[in-house]
């Protein structure tokens, strides 16, 4: 993420904004507080009942926030590549406030919001500014479930993401006493300047921390024990993808899809020798659900592919 286009119409807007900062912990909260690791600036003091969020991320905390069932009046949304997701926050009314590296705050300042949530990402200086427009919450937690409850407790919608995790846990479980055994799964990213292979891994990005949670077994060169959770190889290192079926996705937020290039690495010969594609066990899945991971509508999806690709394919 590149914060410095975030933080610049942050910085334009400062200056009109009153010296007053919502956010932190007064010595007498009358809301609620929001509190642990995690949370930027914690404690925080944030609406018992907020009724007009803003959030800044058109990922976990946008896709969280709406299936919470949380009041959301804007988030960032030019440029998604989940479709569903978008025409959800339409469908709720959610205003556009641009691009996610530069969001409109003079379109936040006028929603009037009363919490701000988003992307611990944007860091302690992007807190200190939109913390003079709304008591903000930005969450540094990477695992998927520990963010969508922390997101709940500062909410007050604890019950409703104990229920959605639960539902996901139990199906997740069904599909681990299904799983093949003996069948090993590579995943690459397919951009135009680059490959991606995110790994299973302790802080494994959702989708593919969601292949652990099933019993997905990853071949060596695609695991790690440490901090790494991605790797970018080069076309000789692409033969590392020893899998014996092949997940590859194309793009993201640019023009990986239509730019010609995933047709080009299709039909490379070094592409061609990958075990999966020698097989015919290669599939393509959708970008939206694997690279803007929103929550737990979006784990039903990864499942949804789970169990056509590998358990009923």
């Amino acid at each position: 993420m590149r914060i410095d286009p975030v933080l610049a119409p942050l910085l334009r807007v400062l200056c009109i904004l009153p010296a007053l900062v919502f956010g932190g912990a007064a010595a007498a909260c009358d809301g609620r507080t929001v509190d642990g690791p995690g949370v930027i600036a914690a404690p925080v003091c944030v609406p018992t009942s907020p009724e007009r969020i803003v959030v800044l991320d058109p990922t976990y905390s946008l896709g969280m926030a709406l299936e919470l069932g949380l009041p959301v009046v804007g988030a960032p949304l030019f440029g998604m590549s989940d479709a569903a997701l978008k025409a959800k926050a339409i469908e709720a009314g959610v205003t556009d406030l641009g691009a996610f590296t530069e969001p409109s705050i003079e379109t936040i300042v006028a929603l009037q919001p009363d919490l701000i949530l988003g992307s611990g990402m944007l860091g302690e200086t992007a807190y200190r500014i939109l913390s003079r427009i709304a008591p903000t919450v930005l969450v540094t937690l990477e695992d998927w479930k520990a963010y969508e409850t922390k997101l709940a407790e500062a909410t007050g919608r604890e019950a409703a993401a104990a229920a959605l995790l639960a539902e996901y846990e139990a199906r997740a479980a069904g599909i681990a006493e299904r799983m093949p055994k003996d069948v090993t799964v590579s995943s690459v990213r397919i951009t135009p300047w680059d490959f991606q292979v995110y790994l299973d891994a302790p802080a494994a990005y959702a989708p593919f921390a969601i292949l652990a949670d099933v019993g997905v077994e990853r071949p060596p060169w695609e695991t790690s024990e440490g901090g790494e959770t991605v790797k970018r190889p080069d076309w000789e290192e692409l033969g590392q993808l020893t899998g014996d079926v092949l997940l590859y996705i194309v793009g993201g937020a640019n023009d990986s899809a239509t730019s010609g290039r995933h047709e080009e690495v299709l039909a490379n010969p070094l592409w061609q020798m990958l075990p999966a594609v020698r097989s015919g066990n290669v599939h393509r899945v959708d970008v939206g659900t694997w690279m803007e991971f929103s929550g737990v509508a979006s784990a039903h999806r990864v499942l949804n592919d789970i169990e056509r690709i590998l358990i009923d394919g």
